[in-house]
């Protein structure tokens, strides 16, 4: 209640519109897209607890260090332990198999400067675990956020990427500069391998 009602605060006085295709009805690898500035969390939260929709993020162990940790936890951040990143993967196929509708909230564009590649764990996830993806969303050029169609990903990786890059086209993100085409390196066969 306390969260729809901030977000509602939120959306009355801020200068971004919210625009969503619906929430998803049920779990969902959500796309954050182009994440290129602190803000973009600000904003995922906004949507999420104006559409109602329970929104877990993946972040960095060191995140949820001493006095963040539990702050971190309360707004839905699964810390990521790179030595054992199946364990993840196993937490989200739990929640499915509970019946829990979420968000999970993935950056593939990784860091906010900007990279040659998506990283591809939103798609292994979505693959493992059987869920669709959602394609959350922020323009600056329209100054509009929100969420976008869910999509069920064939493992087609080149087709199900063209399907993301064809929405993502016009998404200039808060900080246009930094932005990474969508793509993954899985996509260009002459790429050196490299742990995404």
């Amino acid at each position: 209640m306390l969260k729809r009602l901030l977000a509602r605060l939120f959306w009355a006085f801020s200068r971004w519109t919210l625009t969503s295709e619906g929430a998803p009805t049920r779990p969902t690898v959500l796309v954050g897209a182009p994440h290129t500035s602190n803000w973009d969390f600000v904003l995922m939260l906004a949507i999420a607890w104006r559409l109602g929709i329970d929104v877990h993020w993946l972040g960095k162990k060191s995140l949820f260090r001493g006095w963040r940790g539990p702050i971190m936890r309360g707004l839905g951040g699964i810390p990521v332990d790179r030595a054992d990143p199946a364990r993840v993967v196993k937490e989200v196929v739990g929640q499915v198999h509970a019946g829990t509708v979420f968000g999970l909230v993935v950056t593939p564009d990784g860091t906010r400067g900007g990279n040659e590649y998506w990283k591809s764990g939103f798609y292994r996830i979505a693959r493992e675990t059987g869920m669709p993806v959602t394609l959350g969303f922020v323009d600056r050029t329209t100054m509009t956020t929100g969420l976008g169609p869910t999509i069920d990903l064939t493992g087609d990786v080149a087709a199900d990427m063209d399907r993301i890059r064809a929405f993502y086209a016009d998404k200039a993100g808060v900080r246009p500069e930094r932005r990474t085409e969508p793509r993954l390196r899985e996509e260009n066969p002459a790429a050196s391998p490299g742990a995404d």
